[in-house]
């Protein structure tokens, strides 16, 4: 099959902020003004097209990444609208993961907000490329110069203002674009209509010397231009916007447009700015990979002649068509029907339907081809993060990594019946959600689930009792602690020997422990000589103190950021068996650990809470009640003040509430994982003694 559009015409783009900045708006925008929806979709009236499930819905945000294909001048833009809350921060990192560029929004209220700070990260993390969007351009205390300035200082960004608004708060009526010199206004509600016209007089001063800075700040960064810049010759447009779409793509630009989603005013000058600044599959890097089992790297060029890459980079359930794998495909072609191969898993794969997804609506289509993002019906075996290629060919890409969940609750069916359902549903929930652990609680027996917040969990249980219609009592959600050591223990003898009817079991190991860095995990080396421990039962051992880690030894929470060396041992010829030196490893990590001063860690998140200037004292008194690191308190907008601590998490539960009683309403907070750290002596009684 012919490729319909060339690839430069392709934009694979994330619409990317923090919670509340109006991504979801804008993305429904973008759907009406590529002729995707015929009628305006609205997160207040529950109708939009990518916020799709009930929770998205009934809670006004969005949860899941939705993928939307629509068509704009000629091109194909994939767009994913992903979450803002920083409990489905999964979401964006994946997405981030396989998109080319990304539109970053910001409240023009607000400015930079903590998830937008660690949304730039994640970007910078994958070297996507970026525009930004000052939304909300018509609300009160909204300011352009403010959210750039807050963009360069925070975000350590290289903004350059191309556009300039027509007016203010309620006033805002248009942009003017400083690249083309031209003012652009909406005058109708569906804002079909973007007008040209002439730049209003009492702008058109301001106007020529902020398109003075703005073709300065583009000239930097191009070579010829700042020849033709030096020496005062006119720049033209087409130059110009070359010069940046060049800089964008290097990553040393960002270039700032403003409008209001809302009220329809400059979503179709973003929509152009897409297509003019933001890469093609083309545009960027061929994708590297690992030749399975080898550190051999090898490259693949985005050409649809090339050998098959693909990374599945999420996993969802349809309750309409089942199973569906979103995949990128960064090149060679997948055919429906076609056999491929899971390079991650060592497994083949057949492709059922190949279907181009409209959040969650759907088309059939024949063939997908190098930068393209798809649907896949029929993968069985495939999961988040794994590699199809072909089987001549294979290659493996970088998988995505995830964080750590820091908080669990319990979980037990009503009846029998329910028990089936529940672990189907868990089942399903956790192959969709990377972040989302299901365990049991050795000592109770009963189920456990691991999320990455409140909400998270929520959300979870709250769909399986909804989509799999599971009958359960649900615990309270607890706080996932973890158990460390403050000393080191040079040796640890432990000598493993049972004697049954037949053959013996025997295993003698000699550890030593001593505390890592936080977030090292438990690492595990040997230091054996002359073989008094044969090579073969080494990883044995390091099994054991693996297995011995995950229950703890203070309160059965997983240890971590212990460094554990086997020193000695001996082995018997005939008694000794991988199973003997796993229980010996076992065991002396126990030991070694109950001698080496066991300590609780626990995770403290970085929380930033904008309240009223009237409430700051009460605010920042419960703060200090709750444990809090506070690092700073700095002026927001008028009569609003933003406070940045450190708050262990067990003492965040419930601080919603609290909050919204303190302040009557108009207090909000967001926070996320920052790190562990120790628990206080006395916290840590309290925690095993069960009161805390």
């Amino acid at each position: 099959m012919a490729r319909e559009y060339p690839l430069e015409r392709y934009r694979n783009i994330g619409i990317i902020a923090h919670i509340d900045a109006g991504k979801t708006t804008t993305t429904e925008r973008v759907l009406f003004y590529t002729g995707r929806t015929h009628r305006l979709g609205s997160v207040d009236d529950g109708t939009t097209v990518t916020d799709w499930m009930e929770q998205e819905r009934e809670r006004g945000i969005t949860i899941v990444s939705a993928a939307v294909t629509a068509m704009w001048r000629d091109h194909i833009i994939n767009i994913i609208d992903t979450p803002g809350h920083i409990d489905f921060t999964a979401e964006v990192q994946r997405s981030l993961r396989v998109l080319d560029g990304g539109v970053v929004v910001f409240d023009a209220v607000q400015g930079v907000e903590p998830q937008s700070e660690t949304v730039w990260r994640q970007a910078n993390l994958y070297g996507v490329p970026r525009i930004c969007f000052v939304n909300k351009m018509d609300r009160v205390g909204a300011s352009y110069e403010n959210s750039t300035d807050m963009i360069r200082e925070r975000l350590g960004a290289n903004p350059i203002m191309v556009q300039m608004p027509i007016g203010v708060e309620s006033n805002f009526i248009g942009v003017i674009d400083l690249i083309e010199n031209k003012a652009i206004v909406w005058e109708d509600d569906l804002g079909d209509e973007a007008k040209v016209v002439d730049i209003p007089e009492n702008l058109v001063e301001e106007v020529a010397e902020r398109r003075a800075q703005m073709i300065e700040q583009i000239a930097e960064h191009n070579d010829d231009l700042t020849v033709q810049f030096l020496n005062g010759e006119e720049i033209s447009t087409e130059k110009l916007k070359t010069g940046l779409r060049q800089a964008v793509i290097e990553g040393n630009a960002t270039p700032v447009f403003c409008g209001s989603s809302l009220r329809n005013k400059g979503v179709q000058p973003l929509l152009d700015a897409v297509i003019a600044y933001l890469p093609s599959p083309s545009d960027i890097p061929d994708v590297v990979g690992l030749k399975p089992g080898t550190e051999d790297e090898i490259s693949r060029p985005a050409r649809d002649d090339a050998p098959l890459s693909a990374l599945v980079f999420k996993i969802v359930t349809d309750p309409y068509v089942g199973r569906l794998a979103y995949l990128r495909v960064y090149s060679g072609k997948i055919k429906q029907g076609s056999k491929v191969y899971n390079s991650t898993k060592g497994q083949k794969e057949r492709v059922g339907r190949l279907l181009r997804m409209y959040a969650d609506r759907r088309e059939d289509i024949e063939e997908v081809l190098a930068g393209d993002i798809v649907a896949v019906l029929g993968m069985k075996n495939t999961f988040t993060g794994d590699t199809i290629s072909d089987a001549a060919n294979q290659i493996v890409l970088e998988n995505i990594s995830f964080p750590d969940p820091v908080i669990f609750l319990a979980i037990e069916p009503k009846t029998l019946a329910d028990q089936d359902k529940m672990s189907i549903a868990l089942r399903k929930l956790s192959e969709e959600d990377p972040t989302f652990r299901v365990g049991t609680d050795e000592n109770t027996g009963q189920t456990v689930i691991w999320g990455m917040g409140e909400l998270h969990l929520e959300v979870l249980v709250d769909r399986m009792l909804r989509e799999y219609k599971v009958q359960a009592n649900i615990g309270i959600p607890r706080v996932a602690y973890r158990e460390s050591i403050a000393s080191s223990v040079r040796e640890m003898e432990y000598r493993y020997v049972k004697q049954t009817g037949g053959r013996g079991h025997f295993a003698r190991v000699v550890i030593s422990v001593e505390p890592s860095e936080r977030g090292a995990g438990i690492q595990f080396e040997s230091a054996i000589k002359g073989g008094v421990i044969p090579k073969e039962y080494i990883p044995a051992i390091g099994n054991g103190v693996r297995q011995a880690a995950e229950n703890g030894i203070l309160a059965g929470y997983p240890a971590t950021d212990i460094k554990v060396t086997l020193l000695d041992g001996s082995f018997h010829e005939v008694d000794s068996s991988d199973m003997a030196f796993k229980m010996a490893g076992s065991f002396a990590f126990r030991q070694a650990v109950q001698r080496a001063n066991p300590i609780l860690l626990e995770p403290v998140m970085r929380v930033e809470i904008v309240v009223p200037d009237d409430n700051l004292g009460d605010v920042t008194g419960d703060l200090g009640a709750r444990r809090a690191n506070i690092e700073g308190i700095e002026a927001r907008s008028t009569g609003v003040q933003a406070i940045q601590a450190l708050i262990p998490l067990a003492e965040m539960f419930g601080y919603a509430t609290d909050l919204r009683s303190t302040t009557h309403g108009r207090g909000v907070f967001t926070m996320e994982f920052d790190h562990y750290d120790q628990v206080a002596e006395q916290v840590t009684k309290s925690i095993l003694a069960g009161t805390h």
